[in-house]
């Protein structure tokens, strides 16, 4: 039961990496100015960082939903989302108004925003921990 949980928990967590990452290709100048608003990094680091981001949660996110190096991109993954909580929460403590850029959407950045993230960082932890899980059971080997 464990192994099924923790690999739809892996899939589904794939999936909205594909999924933020494919909202943000639509729009990458978009992207670039909500990474920019954040004020953490020179402008002329912007569309790289941006570039960066995408590409990572594509990568990732592709192989957590097929399950191939699963470990190593839920790692990254769990590094990524802690960079974007900390970046979050910094931004709405020095009181920027900002849009999220999270699924390449106009919804402003809340404290929502960075529980959300804890929700999917603690879900990427899991399965760096516990292993990325099996849909099937293990077959019994013949002796």
């Amino acid at each position: 039961m464990r192994d099924r949980l923790l690999a739809a928990v892996r899939i589904a967590l794939g999936a909205v990496f594909v999924y933020a990452a494919a909202t943000k290709l639509a729009d990458m100048a978009a992207f670039a100015e909500d990474v920019a608003n954040y004020r953490l990094v020179p402008a002329r680091a912007v569309p790289a960082l941006g570039s960066a981001v995408v590409g990572i949660e594509l990568a990732a996110g592709l192989a957590l939903a097929s399950g191939v190096a699963a470990r190593g991109a839920a790692l990254l993954l769990s590094g990524l989302l802690a960079v974007f909580a900390g970046a979050l929460s910094q931004a709405l403590l020095r009181g920027i108004d900002l849009r999220c850029g999270c699924f390449g959407g106009g919804g402003p950045a809340t404290w929502v925003t960075v529980a959300r993230d804890g929700v999917m960082l603690a879900a990427a932890l899991a399965l760096v921990f516990l292993g990325p899980g099996r849909l099937l059971p293990r077959r019994a080997s013949a002796a």
